[in-house]
């Protein structure tokens, strides 16, 4: 059976993370910070920090910001379901919004849903291909929507408008009109869970990017602190002499990012733009080569213009089939010994939301692009005749179902 997106082992993972399990660090220390330093110059961010998710680095920007009970946070339907969670947690309202054509978020559909209680617009760069960045902070920035805003902290005040959060969580090393996606809009939230192009098995970073008149630095000291149980002091901190003393200063969280992970992190970051996406792109590009020509097939756009993909996934949609159709194409995929995946059920699909009193009929593109799509396997070590199986499987797979 070929895998889906299995992480890449290889005798380099193994012998760094040997060396940090010898030096003793295996918690957060030297290597967590030396991996947020490295992120921070490949990507050109203002700060980088390092946690145990992308989903924690969403929440605690949101709580950071001092989103809550009241408050409106503008979210896309089709995303997996940690970008609407995080809002949940925070007791603020969730705002769903429709996709487009290339799978991600409508920014004009972004604009008529914000309203004086908005505090944050989220977006999601859907399998690593980039939101319309510039339209969604044309937005954000307009005077209209500035006078809209109802600040309730002194950070809502200073910013004095929506916060602009990108859940870029499939995007690690995508590039938007030439910037690196985590240098665009104020903060951007990246995985390296276990199946993300870059792994540390768990884990994740959030890049700000604020305004100037923000102390970034003073920033990450927050972050840093709020993540581990609101002290003042990590391990490696304490390690120095006589330096046990710690202060608790707020309620705060348990995710920080572990040596461990950052072991296998900085490992995959140092060849990532000499391996990882060139060869992520390749796979990606002999399957657009046999499945453009098909009439059957509408190809998911990854290198247009201005906007270039990580290359994270290939979410190919099937024209003219129903949901059930589609399910029928997947099973008869797997049963060619081929795993491949859906990416996402938009969130109005599911029991927790629809218990909120959400339907996915008020977001038909987000589903008529789910109903449709089917996820190709995509990880660096799928080989060419693997490739080559995977595409005779989804052609006979959908010759079989619709017959063409």
């Amino acid at each position: 059976m070929i895998p889906f997106s299995p992480p890449r082992i290889d005798q380099k993972i193994l012998d760094e993370v040997s060396e940090a399990l010898r030096s003793g660090w295996i918690t957060t220390g030297p290597r967590t910070k030396l991996f947020e330093k490295k992120i921070n110059e490949y990507i050109g961010s203002k700060k980088t920090v390092c946690l145990n998710s992308a989903t924690a680095g969403l929440e605690l920007v949101l709580r950071w910001y001092g989103v809550q009970e009241g408050d409106e946070v503008i979210v896309p339907a089709y995303t997996y379901s940690s970008t609407g969670n995080v809002v949940l947690h925070c007791g603020a309202k969730v705002v769903f919004v429709d996709a487009q054509a290339d799978f991600n978020v409508d920014p004009q559909a972004i604009k008529d849903a914000i309203t004086s209680k908005t505090k944050v617009i989220m977006s999601v760069d859907l399998g690593g291909y980039p939101v319309d960045y510039d339209e969604i902070m044309a937005i954000a920035q307009s005077e209209e929507i500035k006078a809209l805003f109802q600040p309730r902290n002194k950070n809502q005040e200073q910013l004095a408008r929506p916060l602009v959060l990108a859940d870029s969580a499939h995007a690690f090393g995508a590039r938007y009109k030439g910037k690196m996606l985590g240098s665009i809009v104020d903060a951007h939230g990246f995985s390296f869970h276990a199946v993300k192009n870059l792994s540390t098995a768990e884990g994740g970073c959030v890049c700000f990017n604020l305004p100037d008149s923000f102390d970034h630095e003073a920033l990450y000291k927050h972050m840093c602190i709020i993540s581990l149980h609101g002290q003042t002091k990590d391990a490696l901190a304490k390690t120095q002499k006589g330096n046990w003393r710690y202060d608790i200063v707020e309620a705060g969280y348990k995710c920080n990012m572990t040596d461990l992970s950052a072991a296998l992190g900085l490992v995959e970051l140092e060849r990532y733009e000499s391996e990882t996406l060139p060869r992520r792109k390749d796979i990606m590009e002999r399957y657009h080569e046999a499945f453009s020509s098909e009439s059957w097939a509408e190809c998911p756009a990854f290198l247009i213009e201005n906007k270039q993909s990580s290359y994270h996934l290939y979410m190919l949609r099937i024209k003219g089939v129903e949901e059930g159709q589609r399910d029928e194409i997947i099973q008869r995929i797997f049963d060619k010994e081929v795993s491949v995946n859906v990416h996402f059920q938009p969130l109005p699909l599911f029991t927790a939301y629809k218990r909120l009193g959400y339907s996915i009929s008020d977001y038909p593109k987000a589903y008529d692009n789910y109903s449709r799509e089917i996820s190709l396997p995509i990880y660096y070590d799928l080989s060419i005749a693997e490739q080559e199986q995977v595409i005779a499987a989804v052609k006979s797979a959908v010759t079989e179902v619709i017959g063409i």
